[in-house]
């Protein structure tokens, strides 16, 4: 029997948008260029993928090729970890 857990491919888009907020909501510099995120986090596809999830449920805006959280992102992480 195998103790590890199977990951789907809904486990790694979330994974992949935690990390994309992580980093937009953690940084000093609070803007990405899309490019250098897809850098840090290794997968450009799975980052753009996860920036238009982002969009389309408000917690991040696109500029030409940046990227950054809405304040209602940043409202919602401040509540979640306060």
């Amino acid at each position: 029997m195998q103790d590890q857990r199977i990951q789907t491919v809904a486990d790694e888009e979330a994974q992949t948008d935690q990390a994309v907020l992580g980093l937009l909501l953690t940084d000093s510099a609070a803007i990405w260029a899309v490019e250098e995120m897809a850098s840090e986090i290794g997968n450009p596809i799975h980052v753009t993928d996860s920036i238009n999830r982002l969009a389309a449920i408000g917690l991040v805006h696109r500029l030409d090729g940046f990227v950054f959280a809405t304040r209602a992102a940043a409202k919602a992480t401040e509540l979640a970890l306060g």
